[in-house]
């Protein structure tokens, strides 16, 4: 649902008030229940709460970002909240680059990871969806055959990820390993390159000496106003 998301977004990005866009029916539902439930999963899944710091990181960087950049920030910032859409990130690490990211592939990784939970019907459901969501981010192609391809990621989009592991409590190393971070599926020698333009945008604070990383994103909680220390 990134079009309705950009709606409410684009609405609220001067006033930062998101029920107003939802009041107004910005994202130009049909109906009053069409109205609801489009805001109660947005809801679930962005909270729309400026005291929440995620959401704080989110859309600080949705303000910076380009608007070519903010389906992918989009996206790792749901994967952070959305456990099945999380798990499924083994699935394309293990997909080749040109290689077909079957649905049956995101099938046997929700019954992996909860045996006997749903219905044939229901998996595969929840499949097309997680799948519909890597391809909306950019990481598949193809209407039918599901080719994994490597999107486009900058140093925006990798900053964002590394804050929102940090907010989460991450520190140095286990950055690389937190659930947005490993959703770009790029291999730690990337990642560093990109800390590194980072912090050549002062959007953070990163050193690697002696086999020791060093992440600190002081300047950037102040900018938006957060305590990094809290999530």
């Amino acid at each position: 649902m990134f079009a309705e998301l950009d709606k409410v977004m684009s609405y609220a990005i001067d006033t930062g008030d998101f029920e107003e866009a939802f009041e107004h029916n910005v994202t130009g539902k049909k109906s009053n229940s069409g109205v609801e439930k489009t805001k109660k999963y947005l809801k679930s899944l962005y909270k729309f709460d400026k005291n929440y710091h995620p959401f704080e990181a989110f859309f600080h960087f949705w303000k910076i970002s380009e608007p070519r950049e903010r389906q992918m920030m989009a996206f790792i910032y749901a994967i952070n909240h959305d456990d099945l859409l999380a798990e499924s990130i083994d699935v394309l690490k293990k997909t080749m680059v040109g290689e077909k990211a079957a649905i049956e592939l995101f099938e046997s990784n929700i019954e992996s990871c909860h045996p006997n939970q749903y219905s044939p019907n229901t998996k595969k459901s929840l499949a097309q969806n997680i799948a519909s969501s890597w391809k909306q981010a950019g990481f598949i192609e193809g209407k039918v055959k599901n080719i994994r391809v490597t999107p486009e990621i900058n140093f925006r989009i990798a900053c964002l990820a590394f804050l929102l592991g940090y907010l989460k409590g991450d520190r140095s190393d286990f950055i690389w390993s937190s659930t947005g971070v490993k959703a770009l599926c790029l291999p730690e020698t990337r990642l560093r390159e990109l800390a590194i333009e980072c912090s050549r945008n002062d959007l953070m604070q990163y050193q690697y000496a002696g086999g020791v990383t060093a992440i600190e994103f002081k300047q950037l909680i102040n900018k938006i106003g957060i305590d990094g220390n809290k999530d």
